[in-house]
């Protein structure tokens, strides 16, 4: 019972962060979802009910091997917004 008590609080503090929401691209404007990408370096926005993808500032924030590719979403104001870039495997195309 003891420790019971001692982790219901913590297990209280962390509830909030579990119900936060990802940012939603449909909800806002193509400034402010640009800005978002820039401000955090990196942040997975979801650009739909049930898709989303980690959009990032430069090529800083992938992983050896991956590489920037630039990324258009919909925002509630237009159709093609440029928000940043998404990473991805380096792929060598071969010469035939």
């Amino acid at each position: 019972m003891r420790t019971v008590l001692l982790v219901l609080p913590l297990a209280l503090m962390a509830a909030p962060a579990l119900a936060q929401t990802m940012p939603n691209s449909l909800n806002m404007s193509c400034a402010s979802a640009r800005e978002l990408v820039r401000r955090e370096g990196a942040v997975v926005i979801g650009t739909g009910p049930v898709i989303y993808e980690r959009y990032v500032a430069n090529r800083g924030y992938c992983t050896v091997g991956q590489q920037t590719e630039p990324a258009w979403v919909q925002t509630a104001d237009q159709a093609e917004c440029y928000i940043g870039s998404r990473c991805r495997e380096h792929t060598i195309k071969k010469k035939r």
